[in-house]
This record gives structure tokens, C-alpha cells and sequence, in this order.
């Protein structure tokens, strides 16, 4: 009896294009402020947020903020509107979860305490080495 060193996370392998599409995403939110902004954007009660309440949550100019705005919502993670002087923003869910799933396991491999215990050990095993 053989023991799969690695459980597949996802159905199967991207293509070319999806890869290349993913990429971009991850690009956009490899940087923590935009990782960050994300993260408040989406759990920003009302599913939306003044650039005015995001500002004075980081120690950056608002022209910086802006710029890390533009890159997610090039990248097509959020979406705006001006309104008046001040600009909201929101999620797209449908982009924001394309990037979960990428790493959401197999039912079958989240569905065993061996899976549990060989995913807590990777995790543990990276977090040494990171």
C-alpha cells in the first residue's frame, strides 16, 4: 500500500491562459498594501468603501493609495465609482474567488484526518522554511 506523497489541490492542471490570467491577479495582490486594501474593501460592512476610510488606515499619501487601487482594479479584483468628490469601492466576487479556489483541496483529500494531518505538516514544514 502506497501513500500519495502530495494530494492534488486542484481538478486539474491550468491551462496556458488560465495560468497566465491567475498570474496577474496574484501579481496584483503580492504587494501587502494591496493585499491589505483588498482584505478591508471586501470586509467593509455594505459591501463597498470610500477611498476616504481607506487613507487614513495606512500611513502612505493618498496618491500612493490610489496607484495600488488602480493596480487591483486594472487587474479587475475590485470595482469604483466616483461619486461626487470621493470614490467607492467594492469586491468582484467572481474575480476575488478565482483566486481562492486555486487553493481549496479535493473534498476527498479535506475529508480524512490523514489529509488533515499531511496538510498541517506542509504547512508547518513551510512555515519553518519562510
Amino acid at each position: 500500500m502506497s501513500t500519495q506523497c502530495c494530494a492534488p489541490i486542484t481538478r486539474q492542471p491550468l491551462s496556458e491562459g488560465e495560468a497566465a490570467e491567475l498570474a496577474v491577479l496574484l501579481k496584483a495582490v503580492a504587494d501587502p498594501v494591496r493585499l491589505r486594501l483588498l482584505s478591508m474593501i471586501g470586509s467593509h460592512a455594505g459591501g463597498e468603501v470610500c477611498v476616504c476610510d481607506l487613507t487614513d488606515a495606512f500611513d502612505l499619501t493618498a496618491p500612493t493609495i490610489s496607484h495600488h487601487l488602480k493596480v487591483l482594479r486594472t487587474a479587475g479584483l475590485i470595482g469604483g465609482e466616483r461619486r461626487g468628490t470621493w470614490v467607492y469601492y467594492w469586491i468582484i466576487p467572481d474575480v476575488v474567488n478565482r483566486l481562492g479556489d486555486l487553493f481549496v483541496p479535493h473534498q476527498e483529500t479535506i475529508s480524512t484526518p490523514a489529509a488533515e494531518v499531511e496538510f498541517a505538516t506542509r504547512r508547518d514544514h513551510l512555515a519553518r522554511q519562510g
